[in-house]
C-alpha cells in the first residue's frame, strides 16, 4: 500500500524513472535513455521503494526484474504519464496543414464504409501530411447491458490503442465523451428476385435462410433476441465476419441478411440487391464518435472529431 503522504511531496520524475526501468529491465539502459547517471536512477528507485513499501525491482545478472507489485503499477503509471503528456500537448495548437501524426480510428466495417470512406478524402485535403489507421471493431459475444457489447472497444480507447471509436452506443460511462453523428436502422437485404421481398411477413422471415455478420462465428444476434421474446426463432445458415462480405454472399444466393440501411442503399446497385423493412419493431441506433475525456484535451483528437462530424453532416 502507498505510504500516507502528501502529493505535494511526490516528484513526477520518480514515475518516469519507474516507467523507464520497467520498460528497459536494466538500470544502466534506463539511465542512458533518461540522460541521467545510473546512481541517480538507483536513488530514485530507493525513494519509490519507500513510497510503495515494495522492492519493485530485483537485481539479476542480466539486469532487474519487476516484482508483482511493480507489474500491477505499470499500467496506471503509464496512464498517468500519458495523461500528463496530453495536458502539455493541449497547450500547443494543432496545425492540420503541417501535422504528420497518425490517427487511429476503430469502427465496424459498415460504419467505416459509411463514414470513413468520404472522410479519407477530407483528411487528405485538410491534413495532407497526416496518416490514418482504421481498426475493425465488433461487439462481444452474448452481451446484454448497454455498455457490455462494446466493452473491449472502450478498453482500446482507455489503453490508447485507438484515438477514436465510432460505435452504435447510445450511452457511455462518464469517463468518455461521445458525439452523435447520425441515426442508423437495420433492414432486410437480399438479391433482386428473392421471393421473401414479395411477402416480407414475420412468418416468412422465420422460415427464410439467414446470413449473420458475426466476428467470432457466434450464430446469434440482436434479431434472435427479439424473436426469442416472441417465442420465435430463425435459422442462421451462414455467418461471416464483415458486413461487406455479407453483401457479396447474399448477392449470389437465396440468403437474406439484416444489415444497416445506409450500407445496403450505398451498394444495392453494385450488388444487385433489394431491401425491405425489418418485420420487427426496433429503435434506430445512434452512431456516436467516442473518445476519452482525457484524450479530448489533445487538440489533434478534438480536431479529428470535429472534422468527422462535419463530413457526416455534409453527407446528410
Amino acid at each position: 500500500m502507498l505510504n500516507h503522504i502528501s502529493l505535494s511531496k511526490v516528484d513526477l520524475n520518480l514515475l518516469l524513472v519507474f516507467h523507464t526501468v520497467l520498460e528497459e529491465s536494466h538500470v544502466a539502459r534506463a539511465a542512458s535513455r533518461l540522460n541521467i547517471t545510473p546512481s541517480a536512477v538507483s536513488h530514485s528507485l530507493g525513494r519509490l521503494r519507500h513510497l510503495f513499501n515494495d522492492p519493485l525491482f530485483l537485481r539479476t545478472p542480466k539486469g532487474v526484474v519487476p516484482t508483482e507489485r511493480a507489474l500491477e503499477l505499470g499500467e496506471p503509471v503509464g496512464d498517468i504519464l500519458s495523461r500528463v503528456g496530453r495536458v502539455f500537448a493541449s497547450a500547443t495548437p494543432f496545425d492540420a496543414t503541417t501535422s504528420s501524426r497518425r490517427f487511429s480510428i476503430g469502427a465496424p466495417d459498415a460504419i467505416m464504409d459509411t463514414v470513413m470512406g468520404p472522410f479519407a478524402g477530407r483528411l487528405r485535403r485538410k491534413a495532407p501530411r497526416a496518416d490514418l489507421s482504421l481498426i475493425h471493431l465488433m461487439p462481444g459475444r452474448h452481451a446484454s447491458a448497454v455498455e457490455h457489447p462494446w466493452r473491449s472497444s472502450l478498453e482500446k480507447l482507455e489503453k490508447r490503442e485507438i484515438d477514436l471509436a465510432i460505435l452504435p452506443l447510445g450511452t457511455v460511462p462518464t469517463r468518455f465523451q461521445a458525439r452523435k453523428l447520425y441515426d442508423e436502422c437495420f433492414v432486410v437485404a437480399m438479391r433482386k428476385g428473392n421471393g421473401f421481398a414479395r411477402a416480407p411477413t414475420i412468418a416468412a422471415f422465420c422460415r427464410a435462410q439467414h446470413l449473420l455478420v458475426s466476428l467470432d462465428g457466434d450464430p446469434r444476434g440482436f434479431v434472435d433476441q427479439l424473436l426469442e421474446k416472441r417465442g420465435l426463432q430463425r435459422r442462421i445458415v451462414l455467418t461471416v465476419p464483415t458486413f461487406m462480405m455479407a453483401l457479396t454472399q447474399i448477392s449470389n444466393s437465396d440468403l437474406i441478411a439484416t444489415l444497416p440501411r445506409r450500407l445496403v442503399e450505398r451498394y444495392a446497385a453494385r450488388f444487385a440487391l433489394q431491401l425491405v423493412e425489418l418485420p420487427l419493431k426496433r429503435k434506430s441506433d445512434a452512431i456516436m464518435a467516442i473518445t476519452t475525456k482525457a484524450a479530448m484535451m489533445d487538440a489533434g483528437i478534438a480536431w479529428l472529431t470535429e472534422e468527422i462530424a462535419a463530413e457526416v453532416g455534409s453527407l446528410s
